[in-house]
């Protein structure tokens, strides 16, 4: 007969089923799964237990605090949103005027500012919000996956190199994309500005984080990309400036001129019909250059933004009336125009041959 001490050894810990036990498989020594196991003793019905309610909650548990997580996102960007809308004027120029014509175009200004900004605020809301749902719908839908037991590794890895390729293939793509988002954000032009792009200039009609849709002068729908856009000239934003130059000629009194200028344009400055289209006190700033056909004179007049063509034009009318009821001539080109005579009659027989 075999030893005592030859015995083998019986691991008691399977058959007593406690939470050391290796025949049984439980996703966590804290689960569900282990308390029924140590209550019960019965690994069948743990097994049974965790699979029938405990993955059930632990799913149902991630899917709420996904919802959760993205319901308080978007209640901290609503209020970002609510901030962007309220905005102050660039350099806080309302603090600084009170009253008067000035005052009372930037208001008129600001109530169209308020609008550009909440539309501004409303479609940077949008992007972070969808951003915010893909990020979090992502995340919840990995851990989705391993909590019902698949490794999630090889997943993470072939989303890694399909980014690395996308980033590769797209870059032009991507880097529209950016370029619209900075746009939106530092709010560069919007729609019904009138901007210079470079390659395509007119009045904006549809932005988007890739292209920009602008329509030129004589119709032409442009459509721009962002990515492309190296500069920006906008002239729209704030307020705008006429600069209108008269040329007179040089026989003219330069004093009386300006004198004349400043009559004109005070007169457009005190004229109802352009409150608040004129936003500052014209300004005559004399001698421009001295051209060949005559004498350029400077006049600038401060205007709300997009005003400054009907303003210029408003101007234009009213200096060729008043120069002509004081008799100032404007400049004309200079032309000289030699014609050479025919020969007359008579010369022509004395130079006929016999």
């Amino acid at each position: 007969m075999p030893h005592p001490l030859n015995a083998p050894i019986i691991d008691m810990t399977a058959v007593s089923g406690s939470e050391t036990n290796p025949l049984v498989t439980c996703s966590s020594d804290e689960n569900l799964c282990t308390w029924v196991l140590d209550q019960t003793g019965n690994e069948k019905l743990a097994t049974a237990v965790d699979w029938l309610v405990g993955k059930p909650a632990a799913l149902v548990g991630l899917i709420v605090i996904g919802l959760l997580v993205r319901w308080l996102l978007h209640r901290l960007i609503d209020r970002i949103v609510q901030r962007a809308e309220v905005g102050v004027l660039p350099n806080r120029l309302s603090r600084a005027i009170s009253g008067g014509k000035m005052g009372a175009a930037l208001n008129l200004r600001e109530d169209a500012g308020y609008t550009r900004r909440v539309q501004r605020a409303a479609t940077m809301g949008s992007l972070l919000k969808s951003i915010v749902s893909g990020v979090v719908f992502t995340v919840v839908a990995l851990m989705f996956i391993s909590e019902l037991g698949y490794d999630i590794a090889p997943l993470i890895a072939s989303a890694g190199i399909i980014g690395v390729a996308l980033g590769f293939g797209s870059q032009a793509l991507v880097k529209d994309f950016l370029s619209g988002i900075f746009m939106i954000f530092e709010d560069q032009y919007g729609v019904g500005d009138v901007v210079d792009l470079g390659e395509a200039s007119g009045t904006v009609e549809a932005v988007s984080l890739r292209v920009t849709r602008l329509r030129d002068v004589n119709g032409t729908v442009w459509y721009v990309r962002n990515g492309e856009i190296l500069r920006v000239g906008n002239m729209s934003q704030n307020w705008a400036r006429t600069v209108l130059d008269v040329t007179v000629g040089y026989t003219e009194d330069l004093t009386h001129v300006r004198r004349v200028l400043e009559e004109v344009a005070h007169d457009l400055w005190d004229d109802e019909e352009f409150r608040g289209l004129v936003i500052e006190e014209p300004e005559v700033w004399g001698v421009e250059s001295l051209g060949v056909d005559g004498i350029v004179m400077r006049v600038t007049l401060k205007t709300a933004p997009m005003e400054q063509w009907g303003v210029a034009r408003t101007m234009r009318e009213r200096v060729k009336a008043r120069f002509e009821h004081e008799g100032i001539n404007l400049a004309v080109a200079q032309r000289i125009s030699w014609q050479e005579s025919a020969p007359s009659a008579a010369h022509a027989d004395d130079e006929t041959p016999s």
